[in-house]
């Protein structure tokens, strides 16, 4: 394990390394200017000028990465344009409400893959066969801000059933009952495109193992289909699978940009949209930072878990 994991964190340090500078030239070339939305329309060319100076953005490009990557290194996250506060700040306040969404969505999307999946893997041509499909079709390709809009339509508005956006007054961790309605269709909206493709993945990998030779011997021997689905293919199959998860987990935390904005969920998400709109390149680059720094982190630690599981990967990658 220590070599794989010699192996596996140089790459993880490079792909850090290439996120930071393409999230700091992209936001570079995005059109607009920081010091001009901060001095107003009105504002002199000396006064933009002056502003773009205590800024520091009229030193060269490479200077000013080689700043904000320093800071980064000493967890000096720097200071946002238009708050004035430090980043650091407005990160934590908006940490706990995206991790809770998350958290949600993806305990939501597991539990749906491991109750679909094996059921859609035994189910070949029957009618839950064909609506399975038909879940997974339609949950994939539902644009997500379509499936917010209906379930704030049908739920919030026809039926009145659960609150249409934001946190509780008291705030998440007041009543749990109260939080629960207003996490529940944000964590719906971001789960169902990652349920759906974590039970399709599932379904086809427990269709391989379904093929192997100790599960024709197993059926031979007498033992129910179920069974052999439920306690030994997806034992065998999980391995492989929590490559897909790590993959999606990505995917929840680039979903809830939109759906933070959606549901107005203070979170991490909402803040990217904000400073997106109001040029605040350091806050931007810091939340983009800290997205590919949690996906990173969540992909070397499902290789890792997969490798341990598997010793196949393991022995592979010490080679």
């Amino acid at each position: 394990m220590i070599r794989y994991l010699l192996r596996r964190v140089p790459s993880a340090v490079a792909v850090l390394w290439l996120a930071s500078v393409l999230v700091f030239l992209v936001l570079r070339a995005v059109p607009g200017d920081a010091a001009s939305a901060l001095a107003g329309p009105d504002a002199t060319p000396e006064v933009v000028a002056a502003i773009r100076h205590d800024l520091g953005l009229d030193l060269p490009v490479a200077e000013q990465y080689a700043r904000w990557v320093g800071g980064l290194l000493s967890a000096d996250l720097g200071r946002s344009y238009l708050v004035g506060g430090d980043i650091a700040d407005l990160v934590a306040d908006g940490l706990a409400n995206t991790l809770t969404l998350t958290l949600a969505a993806l305990l939501l999307a597991v539990l749906v893959a491991l109750v679909l999946g094996p059921l859609w893997a035994v189910s070949r041509g029957g009618w839950l066969d064909r609506a399975l499909t038909a879940f997974h079709t339609a949950a994939v390709a539902l644009p997500t801000f379509a499936t917010g809009v209906l379930l704030i339509l049908v739920f919030g508005v026809v039926f009145r059933l659960l609150p249409t956006g934001g946190v509780p007054p008291g705030g998440l961790l007041d009543r749990v009952d109260i939080t629960a309605q207003y996490l529940l269709m944000p964590a719906v909206c971001l789960a169902l495109p990652v349920s759906a493709v974590l039970t399709g993945f599932l379904a086809e990998t427990l269709r391989a193992e379904l093929r192997q030779d100790y599960v024709l011997t197993a059926l031979a021997a007498g033992v129910s289909r179920r069974s052999v689905v439920f306690w030994h293919t997806l034992r065998n199959a999980l391995p492989v699978s929590m490559t897909a998860l790590g993959l999606q987990t990505g995917s929840l935390l680039g979903g809830a940009v939109l759906v933070e904005s959606i549901f107005a969920w203070p979170g991490l998400g909402l803040l990217v949209e904000q400073g997106i709109t109001r040029r605040d390149y350091p806050v931007v680059q810091v939340l983009l930072m800290l997205s590919v720094a949690v996906f990173v982190v969540i992909q070397l630690l499902t290789d890792v878990a997969h490798a341990w599981l598997d010793p196949r990967v393991r022995l592979g990658g010490a080679r």
